[in-house]
Order: C-alpha cells, then sequence, then structure tokens
C-alpha cells in the first residue's frame, strides 16, 4: 500500500469511527470493500459542506478525502 492509500484508510477508520451516519456508515462500507463510491463522495461533500470550517478535527479530513476520489 502506498502512502497515499494509506492515508486514505486511516481517514476513513476516523470517519467511520467518528459516530456521525452520515460519514461513518459509507467510511465503515469502504472499508470492508463494499462501499458505493458516489455514495460515499456524496457524504464527504455533504459532510464537508455541512461542518466542514466548524474548527473540528475533521475539516481537514473531509478536504483531503475528497482529493484522493481516484483511490476511492
Amino acid at each position: 500500500m502506498n502512502n497515499k492509500e494509506t492515508e486514505l484508510r486511516e481517514i476513513m477508520t476516523t470517519f467511520a469511527e467518528s459516530g456521525w451516519e452520515l460519514i461513518a456508515s459509507p467510511a465503515k462500507e469502504w472499508l470492508k470493500g463494499n462501499g458505493d463510491k458516489h455514495e460515499l463522495i456524496a457524504a464527504i461533500g455533504q459532510a464537508d459542506r455541512e461542518c466542514g470550517s466548524c474548527g473540528c478535527q475533521f475539516d481537514p479530513l473531509y478536504k483531503r478525502a475528497l482529493a484522493f476520489q481516484d483511490l476511492l
């Protein structure tokens, strides 16, 4: 696994453990290999719009995950 794949997996694990169903469910499915790429991208995009500038630890992760769309 290269560095980008490792970083993306770490981000998805953080999302999966977040407790926020919007991103947790699609991230869990992605980690299992069952995720729908478009659903995951949409969920991360929505999370970024709703929470992407609140100052929490997730703010930069949304943008970083979306930068890895080719790996999703």
